[in-house]
Formats: C-alpha cells, sequence, structure tokens
C-alpha cells in the first residue's frame, strides 16, 4: 500500500535550498520540471515522541560518525546551530539551512529500523 514517504520543506529562498541540497549535501535528485528539483532521501525511519505541546514534525538525517560528518560540512561552509549533545538516545546536533530553515544531524545509539 505504503511505497515512499515525500517531505516537503517550504523555504525563504528555495534556489538557494535546492543547490545546497546538491552541492553540498551531494543528494541525488531528479528534475520535476522548470528546475523543481526532487531529491532522494537516505532510507528512512519514523518515531513517534510525546508532547504536551502543538504537534509537529522534525527532520533529522542520520550518519554513523556525527564527528567526522560535522568536519566534512564545517569544511563545505555549513553552519551548526548547536554543538553536538549526548541525548542517550544518540549524538545530536543540527545546521541551518540558506533559506534558514534547521536540520537535525544525529548518530544513533539506539536500534534502527533501516
Amino acid at each position: 500500500m505504503i511505497k515512499g514517504a515525500h517531505w516537503l520543506m517550504y523555504s525563504r529562498d528555495p534556489d538557494a535550498d535546492r543547490a545546497f541540497l546538491r552541492d553540498v549535501l551531494g543528494l541525488a535528485n531528479v528534475d520535476g520540471g522548470s528546475g523543481w528539483l526532487i531529491f532522494r532521501l537516505p532510507p528512512a525511519e519514523l518515531g513517534v515522541h510525546p508532547t504536551g505541546e502543538r504537534p509537529m514534525f522534525d527532520l533529522y538525517l542520520m550518519c554513523d560518525r556525527i564527528t567526522e560528518t560535522v568536519g566534512e560540512l564545517t569544511a563545505k561552509g555549513v553552519t551548526f546551530t548547536r554543538e553536538v549533545g549526548d541525548e542517550g538516545y544518540g549524538l545530536v546536533t543540527s545546521f541551518r539551512l540558506p533559506g534558514g530553515a534547521e536540520i537535525g544531524l544525529y548518530e544513533p545509539r539506539h536500534p534502527t529500523a533501516i
């Protein structure tokens, strides 16, 4: 029944964010028409967390060695918005896209579904 997921991101500077995803993160993509890039994401999993606040979604990309990944991305000019922290379930940080949105990055310490 379900064959995949399509994540939508709304941006103040979509051209810069598309270039970042393509050139900095190296995500494979297809042109959906008129330069509208659609990016292939790595395999994914979905965790459902409790909240007493407004329901929301966050995107976290997973990596095997967060220190190395942060170093590689920093060398490419990526701005990290928080230091790597140990959250118990994994090592976590986040970075800012050119359009202003933040994406989380973490090295999981829990069993993954992928």
